[in-house]
């Protein structure tokens, strides 16, 4: 990495949207919906179907940085403990400050990545990602989450994808490494562009993005040679 830091603008944190007030009437009988618009404050996508799942809104609250299970593994030791992350099959889904697709191409090419093709990319405004389930208390009763709550493997250590909360879920569906927890507002906890070299205790963005690239590279490089 060289030269000095670009001149890529970041927006400062939003503000949180308002928690709508439970109207069990708008839900219907969808726990899983409920529980992310009211004890998350997150918006949604409701499921068109029965078989569909249900999406988050992105752009609002977070964006999503969809890389690699492998890649995003080894950048798990640059988020804050409270950093929501989910798996989808073989794919790892980082949470990310709102704004930060708009930011990737600058910053891939200030961290001297921007030529190659590398299998990651970032989902924000106008975009959606599956909702992972909650957690089983909080999918059966909209209890609290279990304040044993998995903090995800460090990079040394193997990666092993969550068991889904529901039998007979589909496989590929989306679930929880890092689940969130309600009642904390999620923006403090993200990667975002701000934190570089700030005393904040927001991850850095950079060093998420920086770690990323470089295995998404080395995984390019370990499919080529074989």
């Amino acid at each position: 990495m060289s030269g000095s830091h670009p001149s890529l603008t970041t927006s400062p944190t939003a503000v949180p949207l308002p928690r709508r007030p439970l109207d069990l009437a708008a839900f219907g009988d969808d726990p899983v919906r409920r529980w992310y618009e009211n004890e998350l404050g997150w918006p949604t996508v409701p499921a068109s179907t029965a078989e569909s799942p249900l999406r988050l809104r992105l752009g609002l609250r977070f964006d999503v940085l969809d890389v690699p299970a492998e890649a995003g593994r080894a950048a798990l030791r640059h988020l804050a403990g409270t950093s929501p992350v989910a798996m989808r099959g073989d794919r790892m889904e980082i949470l990310v400050a709102a704004g930060s697709r708009e930011e990737l191409p600058g910053l891939l090419d200030w961290l001297e990545w921007g030529t190659l093709a590398l299998d990651l990319r970032a989902i924000g405004t106008g975009g959606v990602t599956q909702a992972p389930r909650p957690p089983v208390p909080a999918v059966s009763g909209l209890g609290e989450v279990p304040s044993g709550r998995p903090t995800g493997p460090g990079e040394d250590e193997p990666l092993a994808l969550p068991a889904h909360p529901e039998p007979g879920a589909l496989q590929g569906a989306a679930v929880w490494l890092r689940p969130p927890e309600p009642g904390c507002e999620v923006e403090a906890s993200l990667p975002t562009l701000s934190a570089l070299g700030g005393g904040g205790g927001a991850p850095d963005l950079v060093r998420v993005v920086n770690t990323v690239a470089t295995h998404c590279h080395r995984l390019r490089l370990r499919r080529t040679r074989t």
